[in-house]
């Protein structure tokens, strides 16, 4: 039973300075669970620059120990955040897919008008 003295206010989330934050592309992707808490690496690789002739650039990779990944963002969740973050991420890839099979489609012509008589 609800307290007389407990006060709930809800109030609308609005997201401030969106436009202000950089988008940053990110191709490598890093989950860890910890004593109940979800932690999300973002980070961005990219192919070394190789530079002569292909024997050449076999050796410069062959030289190379490993490929940098440049983290850009880590994030902690809860358990309960991150079902809602998969169901957020869902349908946003549902609606990409649509868009892309619809831009994929030839646009449709309009039927001809019947004659008026």
């Amino acid at each position: 039973m609800p307290d007389e003295n407990d006060l709930e206010i809800q109030l609308p989330a609005v997201w401030v300075g969106v436009d202000d934050a950089p988008i940053v592309f990110v191709n490598q992707f890093a989950a860890q669970v910890n004593a109940g808490e979800v932690t999300l690496t973002f980070g961005q690789a990219s192919a070394p620059m190789l530079l002569g002739t292909v024997e050449e650039q076999k050796a410069q990779a062959a030289q190379l120990p490993f490929v940098p990944v440049r983290s850009v963002a880590r994030l902690g969740l809860t358990p309960a955040r991150l079902r809602e973050l998969v169901g957020i991420l869902q349908q946003t890839l549902n609606r990409a897919d649509k868009q892309a099979a619809d831009a994929s489609q030839p646009p449709r012509r309009p039927a001809p008008k019947k004659p008026r008589r």
